[in-house]
């Protein structure tokens, strides 16, 4: 009997508890019925764009092109011919003034622009500043103003599971709102066109055509540029990536500046993730931080007593897993400013303060260019400084004299930029002055020493 009575006890408790929670979540009043996104998307949607690029493009018919071995030999074969290439994207208005943010793979190198507001104004844009690696662009509306415009969130205080809306144009249909939330944060390593970033992941479907769209809060505000999706059928499969508002701030506030690249500050280190098996070397509970692998002798983060071994913990107070966080964090915070990192050394935890400085042309590059017909004419070579390696994403310990550019026939024997000179005909390179003398020499057969890739190769060719 005794059972029975708590069991009729639970029965009326599950009864009565289901009651209240139906009374909790039936609606209540008109108001409540109506719930519905629309007010949101008519504040935050008439600052979302469409933008139809075009550029010109020159295709070569290589009949070696998917030959392993011959492919590469040739890759400069056959008459160029120009061909137009249209883009469709989106892109958000940041400023009343007409200036816009999109993705670099939307925009970058297009000769022709045009941007159509969600009320059906055209205007002409030009491109003011560029960042390939974020897979950003601002542009500049032409003869506009007065216009509606989305202002930034802070997205360090994004968290997962937080509503978002994603607008855009998905496939040229026209301007398109998905709902979704916050998936995941700290995603880091997703090639991006021929770069790679830090992102927030939703499951607001995105779509090709959503590129350079905005990625809103439910105040209305833009936490994120929309970027890429993972996708095996060209559709959305509820994994998108957005660039984090705090990055967009600081790219847009150096488009006002009058820059037209942007430049983040150097840090002059690799990093690495620290994994199990380095957490347990270094006596952590837990895997967290990134080691530093090289540093730069010039490195501000050298400068501030850091030393190759040493653990990165956080970047002002903001937990960093991975390097491109730890570079996002430094980048959000913008040159000219100091960071605070939590360090480790020795299983002792401390803090330091690091300027937020450019990277220095010291010693100055002496950029060289070899005009006159030679086996190396087309060449373009500086020497190796900080700012050199931050630009060609170059080891912190690379040196040396640098293939920049590589055309006619510098690039018909093989060079290409990035590679690292070290002899010609068996005299060594130290200098771009030693390029240009060498380069005057009267011989048919040649042979270049240099570093690719990591791996020492020798460009042998006779003219």
């Amino acid at each position: 009997m005794p059972v029975l009575r708590i069991a009729t006890l639970c029965l009326a408790l599950s009864l009565s508890g289901l009651s209240l929670l139906h009374a909790q979540t039936v609606p209540q009043s008109m108001a409540q019925i109506q719930l519905s996104y629309a007010p949101l998307v008519k504040q935050s949607a008439p600052a979302v764009v469409n933008i139809y690029a075009q550029r010109v493009v020159a295709e070569r018919r290589n009949p070696f092109a998917d030959d392993p071995f011959f492919g590469d030999l040739f890759r400069n074969f056959g008459q160029a011919t120009p061909r137009v290439q249209n883009s469709l994207g989106s892109g958000v208005i940041v400023g009343a003034d007409g200036l816009v943010v999109s993705n670099y793979h939307v925009v970058g190198q297009a000769t022709e622009i045009r941007v159509v507001l969600n009320d059906r104004r055209e205007f002409a844009a030009e491109v003011v500043l560029t960042d390939e690696e974020s897979d950003l662009a601002v542009l500049q509306l032409q003869g506009a103003s007065d216009l509606p415009a989305l202002s930034l969130a802070d997205s360090d205080v994004v968290e997962v599971g937080d509503l978002v809306l994603a607008i855009g144009n998905p496939f040229g249909v026209g301007q398109t709102v998905s709902s979704g939330i916050i998936s995941g944060l700290a995603r880091s390593g997703i090639a991006v066109g021929s770069g790679r970033g830090y992102f927030l992941q939703t499951d607001a479907p995105i779509n090709p055509g959503n590129s350079g769209g905005a990625l809103v809060n439910m105040a209305g505000e833009l936490v994120g540029v929309n970027t890429a999706i993972i996708t095996r059928s060209g559709g959305s499969n509820g994994i998108g990536f957005a660039i984090p508002a705090n990055l967009v701030t600081q790219v847009v506030a150096q488009a006002r500046e009058g820059r037209a690249r942007f430049q983040r500050p150097w840090a002059g280190v690799t990093a690495q993730a620290v994994d199990a098996a380095l957490a347990e070397a270094f006596d952590q509970s837990i895997p967290a931080g990134v080691v530093l692998l090289d540093l730069h002798p010039d490195s501000p983060l050298a400068e501030a007593g850091l030393q190759r071994g040493d653990v990165v913990l956080a970047v002002d107070g903001g937990e960093v897993n991975s390097a491109p966080e730890m570079m996002f964090r430094l980048a959000a915070k913008g040159l000219g400013a100091q960071s605070v990192l939590q360090t480790r050394r020795d299983g002792q935890t401390r803090e330091v303060t690091v300027d937020l400085i450019a990277p220095p042309e010291t010693p100055p590059r002496d950029t060289r260019r070899i005009e006159e017909r030679s086996a190396l004419s087309g060449l373009e070579v500086a020497r190796i400084n900080p700012a050199v390696i931050a630009e060609f994403g170059l080891s912190p310990e690379a040196g040396g004299i640098l293939v920049t550019q590589a055309r006619d026939l510098a690039a018909r024997v093989g060079l290409r930029p990035g590679d690292v000179l070290l002899a010609i005909n068996g005299a060594r390179v130290d200098g771009t002055d030693d390029v240009v003398r060498l380069s005057r020499a009267q011989t048919r057969t040649w042979v270049i020493e240099l570093i690719r890739d990591g791996r020492q190769v020798s460009l042998r060719f006779r003219l």
